[in-house]
């Protein structure tokens, strides 16, 4: 046989086998790997997910009736991302109170039917309610109410992922290191697939009924969000009765029993550190949040940012120091990447105004993602989990940012050229470009939040669990603020977009440099040799930009 053909067929031959593999590990692997102990934590994650159900007609109705400025509607984003900072005491109290977690869940499901009820009165007796308070401030109470419910059910399935995933087999054999930091993965990466396919069921179907049904019907409907969170928790202490009446019929004792539980070892005394470093949080921004001190989103901002990170070196004082450095480093990354700026409201009326989407076409395009975030996420857990999170921010900021070109340059009139050219406008190419940006949504969070699950002390799975994610999710507080600022430079009211192009170049360009400068900066102070860091970091740079021109094409 010829050389040439040789080395063809051997080609061919590694390129099928490594398709069979990735087939056979990475995405059925998904399916094999799933577990019914998984079920209820993926509950609670799905009702967070369905919430999506009025995001549609919310932002129309907003619009329409309201009449909140886009700087408003971003300094209230901003308030209303600071209740997931209270993780840190919630989470601690799900530890301390591990027996009665459920008690967190019913009180977050009160809150969020309590939201959903005052948007059911603005919607359906906008009158009425205008006799008590302002509309504007019945809107504001109901956008505060919905995230408190929020975190209150999210500590809970935070750790209810850790104690989904046994440590032990049945016959009370420890599991190999590897395969429980595979099964974690998995767990974590059910668990974002959980949040976008409650997205995806609804994101449709939201968007045509609002061309239907009224806005204040809607919101009636919505209100079965907060049951499937309970039925996620009732659902989860039923397994676990059964489990134990089980193993009971087979003459284990209860010792054994509690051996072989994954939330065994639960005794915790308080921290007080968290705790008073929490109220601390609390005390600190109602006092400023109250007052008419100028720039006191900013200092809540800082303060809030400066306590979380006292915290976190306070329960990070029991890992190594390798180790803790890493997990810093690793939440600096994922902070700053989180943290960028969006174009705001701005975009979305412009959307509506000039490209003519209207709720059906929104509710079609947020499916399209969702669905296409489920299959990225399946598709690319082996790649999460073989690559280092510095690689994967890298990655996502050169193809976010490249993600960005369609909407600019429709803003410059792409979509009327193709028009006239290739028969398809700017319904066609939003819908591609929400193609190729969705897969990668989810993917940065993944592999940090599986090694909380597995490296974080046993019984203080929710207090690691909610400070590092009060840290992260801060950056959402902190994006929020960016573009507040970026919407005050860049002026955009309703009917009036003159500025819009420059402020989306502006976003993309920060959401490219940002990142991937925090990249470098990381690896210099971890290695003490910058030029290392910079020369490792462009090798880096050119294999994603390999892999993004290969998706492009």
């Amino acid at each position: 046989m010829p050389l040439r053909r040789r080395n063809i067929l051997t080609t061919t031959a590694r390129s099928g086998s490594r398709i069979w593999y990735w087939i056979n590990n990475d995405f059925l692997g998904l399916f094999r790997e799933m577990r019914w102990s998984y079920l209820p934590p993926l509950m609670v994650y799905f009702a967070a997910g369905v919430s999506g159900f009025t995001g549609i007609i919310e932002s129309f109705f907003v619009k329409e009736q309201l009449g909140l400025p886009a700087a408003f509607l971003a300094s209230l984003g901003f308030w209303a991302g600071l209740p997931w900072a209270l993780k840190m005491p919630l989470g601690h109290l799900v530890d301390l109170f591990w027996r009665w977690k459920s008690m967190f869940v019913y009180l977050g499901a009160a809150l969020m039917s309590a939201s959903l009820l005052i948007m059911v009165g603005l919607t359906g007796h906008t009158g009425w309610m205008a006799t008590i308070f302002a509309v504007e401030a019945w809107y504001v109470i109901s956008v505060m109410l919905a995230p408190i419910g929020f975190v209150l059910q999210d500590v809970v399935a935070d750790a209810m992922t850790v104690e989904a995933v046994p440590s032990h087999n049945e016959d009370g054999a420890l599991i190999d290191e590897k395969q429980l930091q595979r099964m974690h993965m998995t767990m974590q990466t059910l668990g974002r697939i959980a949040i976008v396919a409650g997205g995806a069921m609804v994101a449709g179907i939201g968007g045509w009924l609002a061309t239907v049904l009224s806005y204040s019907t809607m919101y009636w409907i919505s209100l079965i969000i907060p049951l499937i969170s309970i039925m996620g928790v009732l659902l989860g202490s039923w397994f676990k009765m059964h489990r134990e009446k089980r193993l009971v019929r087979e003459n284990i004792s209860r010792e054994q029993i509690q051996q072989l539980s994954p939330s065994r070892d639960r005794k915790l005394k308080a921290n007080w550190y968290i705790l008073a470093g929490s109220a601390a949080f609390v005390i600190f921004s109602l006092i400023f949040g109250l007052s008419a001190i100028p720039m006191k989103e900013e200092i809540i901002f800082i303060g809030s940012l400066g306590i979380i990170a006292l915290l976190m070196g306070q329960i990070l004082r029991s890992l190594s120091p390798d180790k803790r450095r890493e997990i810093i480093g690793l939440a600096v990354i994922i902070f700053v990447f989180r943290a960028m700026p969006t174009a705001g409201a701005g975009a979305g009326w412009w959307q509506i105004d000039v490209l003519g989407f209207d709720e059906a076409f929104f509710g079609t395009l947020r499916q399209i993602a969702a669905l296409l975030a489920i299959t990225g996420m399946i598709a690319l857990r082996g790649w999460m989990t073989r690559r280092p999170i510095p690689y994967l921010v890298v990655f996502l900021s050169v193809y976010g940012a490249l993600m960005m070109i369609p909407f600019i340059s429709m803003y410059y009139g792409l979509h009327e050229w193709t028009e006239v050219r290739f028969g398809f406008g700017a319904r066609a190419i939003a819908m591609v470009d929400t193609m190729a940006d969705s897969p990668l949504g989810q993917v940065a969070m993944i592999p940090m939040l599986a090694w909380i699950a597995k490296e974080a002390p046993k019984n203080q799975k929710a207090t690691y669990f909610a400070v590092m994610a009060a840290f992260t999710n801060l950056a959402l507080s902190a994006s929020q603020l960016g573009t507040k600022y970026l919407n005050n430079v860049f002026m955009i009211e309703r009917g009036r977009y003159d500025e819009l192009g420059v402020l989306m170049i502006t976003v993309a360009l920060i959401t490219l440099i940002f990142p991937i400068m925090t990249v470098v900066l990381i690896n210099s102070a971890r290695t003490g040799k910058s030029g290392n860091a910079i020369r490792k970091l462009r090798f880096q740079y050119n294999k994603v930009k390999i892999r993004v021109q290969g998706a492009w094409l």
